[in-house]
């Protein structure tokens, strides 16, 4: 089975999520905080819907590297992304759910350093993948591959969102794998972070600024 399938496969479950602290303080260009919360709905979808959140948990360690705990959650979503955040820019170094974990191996570099995101920019790389099924008698190997990926930031524009108005750079991102090609389009604001997702959903609150 295809990796891209494998990594859309993983079944998360229903969580009860805390509440978010409210007015919080980030000025760096990659929000990473702790106690940092993002609050989005669908694209097209009333505000009234139920939301999706991420927040940033803290530091933590994944497969023994030094990373920050980056929680996705909402409608029966519970996921964990491990990044590290740096002169480097950002770095994923994997994720994981109830029932399954995702190494990436170099990490796969999210976001370049701060000078270099501009319009016309472009990066990428090539990733091994290895899936793992997560049971309470531990880990069992499910797949591993290659996964190879390129980002083009498109252009900089502003874009008036529930959240607020913003000034953000559009970004393509493309996966390849054995399977074929993905693409995704994310909507990047500097000190804001991600007001739209890969997912195609739209900001709608934060607890920062």
């Amino acid at each position: 089975m295809a990796l891209s399938l494998l990594l859309a496969a993983c079944a998360p479950q229903v969580t009860q999520a805390p509440e978010a602290r409210p007015f919080l303080k980030s000025e760096a260009f990659y929000p990473m905080a702790t106690g940092l919360e993002w609050v989005y709905v669908p694209e097209g979808e009333p505000l009234s819907s139920p939301p999706y959140r991420v927040r940033v948990e803290g530091p933590a360690l994944y497969e023994g590297q030094e990373a920050l705990r980056f929680r996705a959650y909402g409608r029966g979503e519970d996921r964990v992304y491990y990044r590290q955040v740096g002169a480097f820019g950002v770095r994923l170094l994997g994720f994981q759910d109830p029932s399954a974990r995702v190494v990436f191996t170099p990490p796969l570099l999210e976001y370049p350093p701060e000078g270099l995101l501009a319009p016309g920019y472009r990066w990428g790389g090539r990733v091994e993948v290895k899936v793992e099924l997560l049971s309470p008698s531990g880990r069992e190997p499910l797949a591993q591959g290659r996964l190879d990926y390129s980002m083009e930031v498109l252009e900089e524009r502003e874009v008036r969102l529930p959240a607020g108005s913003f000034r953000i750079l559009r970004i393509r991102q493309v996966y390849q794998d054995q399977a074929g090609q993905t693409a995704y389009e994310v909507w990047f604001a500097p000190r804001v972070g991600e007001v739209r997702t890969r997912e195609g959903r739209i900001l709608v609150e934060r607890n920062f600024q």
